[in-house]
């Protein structure tokens, strides 16, 4: 079962990420110089995601990235590591992990390629602490390797491997002296990226089937100033003559986690400049995490070489990283015991709050008089560095909320109870169903299996002369825009944006009986200080989350027409069948997967409606009784705009999460 809130992000996607620009750079990546041409550009290359309610971990390692070019040359291999990476998608919710700085051919290229290792134990997924009622795992529990199937593998044990080809709308140009930027999503709220096939008899081993094939996209406007990237951790290598900078190597945490958490050394080296206008954070955790404001290393060139670090870190347009915080430690794992993870729960009468770790263990942790909240923003340094609240008075009035992504500092990261120095909020995501839409503000209403973290909260939008982004041209938006999830190219911007909006979330579908009538739902992520709030948070956008219906079954088997199809679904506690439109327009269509579980192996096969032979599969196996899952948005005449349609055969599963 998935909630509206798993499928679209709590975050909006799972990206991987390369900003190129024409400065230089360093990585530990291979390079393969290709036939684009002599001069060369640098890619700042980075992972990011979704998020997803139900899950702490989920591990994957990259093998390599390579690019297509335009030219029909070789691909052009951008990262291949000597031993791929590990990287945990539940930790970069709209925020990336900064995977090395890497030199690029000048050229056009029209897709990319990515692999990732696939034999047994290469994919890792822990529950989380919390997860949403009904759902298949145990709360806190790793999923054994032997219940998780990797969908299209090729090659043979031990080097199975997947992978994953993108084609991009439009051809990416490279060059020396501007700046572009390709982002690749990976969305883990995606129906068919993580399939968990419940059995029918209890005793049954659930199957998580986890399909690279569909979840990933190319996602438009990117600017690598406004990117929030996760905390890296290195080891410092050396201190610049001029102070002015430090050389790390690049280190990643254990996965799956181990105790106490180690590094695993990279080959990538990153420069690491200080705020010399603003000051950088520095924070001694081997005592006490003493804090002081420096503006060069002068005063730790001494004694910082050889330690470990965590870097809050922001780009600027030329593609240097300046860093916002430092934590410094001769222990990997003092640096790495933050806690990072996504907000579990706020207390307001204890003034705890329970972050997710990686584990899937939730840990408590003190907000004391004390402990400073930031909201990343790393296009505005002063911004960056500049607490948006402190103590126990900032929980109230849903300041912060169960889904936001942060990084929690504490005093002693050793401390039997944990006490919070600074809280990051790195994602303010607000979700849930969308009521009482007017001119200047709309409701969400969110319901979670703990009662306690429910909120209704107005959310008003930012100031209609609030710069925020540009459309498909690259001409600039002020104001609140919206989109639905299926289309993110056709942003609805501009005078009509807000009126267009509220007329959007008015549909419902209504099944009848005891059934619940579904409507809109909805995400944003938050911007604080705008000056429609300047002290609070408002939306400068939100997207229409593809709604899942409760798994159902066929009542009327598919009717096609020119361009759409369409059919009728009963659901549990329903008195009476609805509608599903299926678009069946290339370019458009909705997406249709077949789940087929057979002899403890689930397979999942996409049918593409847009073709008569797709449309032809998808007619004659939707007959009546066929158990079926859809995902889409509700429609003011009260059918159902279809996404995602995944239907069943072979042994048919008790519930599809």
């Amino acid at each position: 079962m998935h909630t509206p809130t798993q499928f679209l992000p709590r975050a909006l996607c799972a990206l991987v990420i390369a900003g190129l620009s024409a400065c230089g750079g360093s990585g530990g990546a291979a390079m393969n110089p290709g036939p684009v041409g002599n001069q060369t550009g640098t890619v700042p290359l980075l992972i990011s995601d979704a998020s997803a309610e139900d899950w702490a971990l989920i591990g994957v390692k990259v093998t390599s990235i390579a690019l297509v070019p335009q030219n029909g040359g070789g691909n052009v291999t951008v990262y291949a590591p000597t031993t791929p990476t590990a990287v945990n998608l539940a930790q970069l919710d709209q925020i990336s992990e900064l995977l090395g700085n890497i030199t690029l051919p000048v050229g056009t290229y029209t897709g990319a390629v990515m692999t990732l290792s696939a034999n047994p134990g290469d994919v890792s997924l822990n529950v989380s602490a919390d997860p949403e009622a009904g759902f298949a795992g145990t709360a806190g529990a790793a999923i054994p390797a032997n219940q998780i199937q990797i969908q299209h593998t090729q090659g043979t044990a031990p080097a199975l491997t997947t992978a994953v080809t993108v084609k991009f709308d439009s051809p990416l140009a490279v060059t020396a002296s501007q700046n572009n930027a390709l982002d690749l999503e990976f969305d883990l709220g995606h129906p068919a990226f993580i399939v968990g096939n419940v059995p029918p008899a209890l005793g049954g081993a659930t199957l998580w089937s986890v399909n690279f094939e569909g979840p990933v996209r190319r996602h438009p406007n990117y600017d690598i100033t406004h990117r929030v990237l996760r905390h890296t951790y290195g080891t410092v290598a050396s201190v610049a003559t001029d102070n002015k900078s430090i050389s790390i190597t690049k280190d990643l945490p254990t996965l799956p986690i181990a105790t106490p958490e180690t590094a695993v050394a990279t080959s990538v080296t990153l420069q690491i400049l200080a705020d010399a206008t603003n000051g950088t954070f520095f924070y001694d955790v081997d005592n006490g995490s003493a804090r002081s404001t420096i503006k060069d290393f002068s005063s730790l060139a001494a004694t910082l070489v050889g330690k470990y670090v965590r870097v809050a870190a922001r780009y600027q347009q030329d593609g240097t990283l300046v860093a916002t915080r430092i934590w410094a430690s001769t222990e990997f794992n003092k640096v790495w015991l933050s806690p990072e993870g996504h907000v579990l729960h706020v207390n307001t009468s204890t003034d705890i709050i329970d972050v997710t770790a990686e584990t899937g263990a939730s840990v408590p942790i003190l907000v004391d008089a004390n402990t400073e909240f930031f909201f990343r923003t790393p296009q505005s340094a002063l911004a960056d560095t500049t607490p948006i609240g402190m103590g126990p008075s900032f929980l109230t009035s849903h300041n912060l909320v169960r889904g936001f992504k942060v990084h929690v500092s504490v005093i002693d990261p050793l401390a039997a109870h944990l006490v919070a120095q600074t809280v990051d909020i790195e994602t303010a995501a607000y979700d849930g169903r969308i009521s009482l839409a007017n001119g200047t503000s709309f409701t969400y209403t969110r319901n979670f299996a703990s009662a306690g973290d429910d909120y209704s909260l107005a959310l008003d939008y930012i100031d209609p002369m609030s710069a925020n982004g540009t459309d498909a041209s690259g001409a600039a938006i002020v104001g609140f825009k919206w989109w639905n999830f299926a289309f993110p190219t056709l942003i609805d911007s501009g005078p009509n944006a807000i009126g267009d909006f509220v007329t959007a979330t008015n549909g419902a579908v209504n099944f009848g009986g005891t059934a619940a009538p579904v409507t809109a739902w909805g995400v944003s992520y938050a911007r604080w200080g705008d000056p429609a709030n300047s002290t609070g948070w408002t939306a400068p956008w939100t997207v229409l989350i593809p709604t899942p219906l409760p798994l159902g079954a066929v009542a009327s088997a598919p009717v096609n027409g020119s361009g759409s199809s369409t059919f009728t679904m009963t659901v549990p506690r329903g008195a009476h069948a609805a509608t599903v439109d299926v678009n069946t327009t290339s370019g458009s269509a909705t997406l249709v997967y077949q789940v087929d579980r057979t002899n403890g192996v689930v397979t999942v096969s996409a049918v593409d409606v847009a073709t008569a032979a797709g449309l032809s599969t998808f007619t004659n196996n939707l007959t009546a009784g066929v158990p079926v899952k859809v995902y889409g948005v509700p429609q003011a005449d009260g059918t159902f705009k279809s996404y995602v349609v995944t239907y069943f055969t072979g042994t048919l599963p008790a519930a599809s999460m």
